[in-house]
């Protein structure tokens, strides 16, 4: 192992010329060579980080250095600067995903910070059988003369090369077996808290009961404009109990109660849609949004590749003993105005909301989704859109009805 280089990366990171080389081809990529800010932000903290500088990698540091803003601008009015790094992490997870790319140095700007990280290449396992390799029989090697003291090793040629490859094939299975036993559901939940100490849930709310409300309500006034609906109490509890058996933190409020900067601090789990403004509002840019029709307010999901089609529609007017199905749009994705992981679990109704609970916490559901999912899935942005049959007052298991990566 090299010893700590003077610019304080990492002893086991590349060497900063191997960096910079690196730096050079992603830069000359299509993804970067096209646009302006992207590369100017991504080559600057980079330099700064090798230069031993990446203390002073702060927004408004960036913002004037990079983007030529003024000392004292406003960067919640002009947010430049975090749009413009989830555009880079966009762009070089888009860069990383093209397979002729699996042997390069790894530069990667890490979720709510400034300060790159740089990575040798991952050993890539493969699919190998569960059981160990049976290794070949001894092979019989008949006396000769012996050689000089230096070619020694020229006697066992074929032993040498079946030794080699043994235990080549030994440490591939060991790392096949390692990556076998993570699961699907620690693979979609370990881009959410494995870069924070714990996670918010933000629960939406019923709108106020009381058309008037006083400026000192009464214990029943404050308890009934407090309630959550029960799908989304359910979801939450689901939740928590998967935190709790992972050994993560979370902090759980409800939507009204959040600000913006709030949602900045750590990632976010935003459970319910229409009962939930922070859903509506983060989610509005996806490609799956549920959405209400403004000529007859009912329910619907738009799909803004398909935006003249709507194949998934709800109706809150209808008898609930007639409703048959529900819908829900699971969402994971790198929010750009928060710079941190958000997790949508929104419902079209209730029995939707439910589903959608059942389906982020539940291994075989997510294992599912895995086997038919790209490559390097776990790292990548998702929707799912479900539904679920709702017999008798009760919603079924969660079906996928198709899912976008990005």
């Amino acid at each position: 192992m090299r010893s700590a280089p003077a610019n304080g990366i990492p002893p086991d990171a590349p060497p900063p010329e191997a960096i910079r080389e690196q730096l050079g081809r992603i830069l000359a990529s299509p993804l970067f060579r096209s646009s302006k800010h992207y590369p100017n932000l991504l080559k600057h903290v980079v330099e700064q980080t090798l230069a031993g500088h990446a203390a002073g990698l702060k927004e408004r540091s960036l913002g004037m250095e990079v983007f030529g803003r003024d000392p004292h601008y406003d960067t919640n009015a002009d947010p430049v600067v975090r749009t413009s790094a989830c555009e880079v992490r966009k762009r070089l997870a888009q860069y990383y995903h093209e397979p002729s790319r699996e042997a390069e140095i790894r530069i990667e700007l890490p979720a709510g910070s400034y300060v790159p990280e740089f990575h040798f290449p991952e050993m890539r396992a493969v699919e190998l059988p569960s059981e160990p390799p049976v290794m070949p029989a001894p092979v019989k090697i008949e006396p000769r003369t012996e050689p000089p003291a230096g070619r020694r090793w020229q006697r066992y040629p074929f032993a040498l090369a079946v030794a080699v490859l043994a235990a080549g094939v030994l440490v591939v299975w060991a790392l096949a077996g390692s990556n076998r036993s993570k699961g699907a559901l620690e693979q979609f939940w370990e881009p959410v808290w494995n870069r924070a100490d714990s996670v918010i849930i933000c629960l939406g709310v019923f709108p106020n009961h009381w058309t008037d409300v006083p400026t000192d309500p009464t214990q029943l006034q404050t308890m009934w404009n407090d309630r959550v609906a029960f799908a989304d109490a359910l979801t939450m509890g689901q939740l928590t109990a998967l935190l709790q058996g992972h050994g993560k933190q979370y902090d759980v409020r409800r939507g009204s109660t959040f600000t913006l900067e709030d949602l900045r601090k750590k990632p976010a789990v935003l459970i319910g849609a229409f009962d939930n403004p922070w859903t509506m509002a983060l989610g509005k840019e996806l490609r799956f949004t549920l959405e209400l029709d403004q000529a007859d307010r009912k329910p619907f999901i738009r799909d803004r590749q398909n935006p003249t089609q709507v194949r998934w529609r709800g109706d809150f007017d209808r008898p609930y003993a007639q409703v048959k199905e529900d819908y829900a749009i699971v969402s994971r994705y790198m929010d750009a105005r928060t710079e941190r992981m958000a997790v949508l679990v929104a419902g079209m109704g209730k029995d939707g909301t439910a589903a959608a609970g059942e389906f982020v916490t539940g291994q075989r559901y997510l294992e599912t989704l895995a086997s038919g999912a790209p490559a390097n899935w776990e790292r990548r942005n998702l929707q799912v859109v479900l539904a679920t049959d709702v017999i008798n007052g009760n919603s079924g298991p969660p079906r996928v009805l198709t899912t976008y990566f990005w």
